[in-house]
């Protein structure tokens, strides 16, 4: 006679957990920094040519202005994991979501260009972060059965964030009357 005590072979289906939809929202939630993540590193594609007229810069130097934000995150995947053993992951997100804040703030009211860049290394920081520290969240949540799907949420957020600043980046080109060359539409 069987054990009933046996765990399913991995080709059975388990039943829903009764938290199930608490755990999805919360793992929708942890992926919102994976949202920020794409939007964040996406939507400085459409000010480049303001950025370049506003401050008189060439190539080299706006490359690296907005090359800069990569630098923060590094510093910011390098030491979010050691920042969330010490106070816990959900306040590291939420001090990436702050960091989110203060630099989309600041990088939209620059007033000399090492001042934005100073601002895209805070927001990069914030992106190496949320990086690090979403998924991590997101598989310590998740019930195992589930932990792969969940986990893809933040694949799916950063994607979906690139396609929301593109979205955007061609909206304000349309509602200032810019030039339209190279546009989808």
């Amino acid at each position: 006679m069987a054990s009933t005590s046996q765990a399913p072979s991995s080709g059975a289906r388990t039943a829903h957990p009764d938290h199930l939809g608490h755990v999805i929202f919360i793992a929708a939630a942890a992926a919102m920094g994976g949202f920020l993540f794409g939007y964040d590193s996406s939507v400085i594609n459409g000010a480049v040519e303001a950025i370049r007229d506003r401050y008189d810069v060439g190539s080299a130097v706006l490359a690296q202005v907005i090359a800069v934000a990569l630098i923060g995150c590094a510093i910011g995947a390098a030491t979010a994991g050691r920042i969330a053993d010490r106070i816990g992951r959900i306040r590291c997100m939420q001090i990436a979501a702050v960091l989110f804040t203060v630099s989309a703030v600041g990088s939209a009211l620059p007033f000399a260009l090492w001042d934005l860049a100073m601002w895209r290394v805070i927001g990069g920081f914030a992106i190496g972060m949320a990086s690090v520290i979403g998924p991590a969240y997101i598989a310590e949540v998740s019930p195992p059965a589930y932990r792969g799907r969940l986990g893809s949420f933040q694949q799916a957020a950063i994607v979906v964030g690139i396609a929301v600043s593109q979205l955007v980046n061609w909206g304000l080109l349309n509602a200032a009357g810019g030039d339209q060359r190279g546009t989808l539409m």
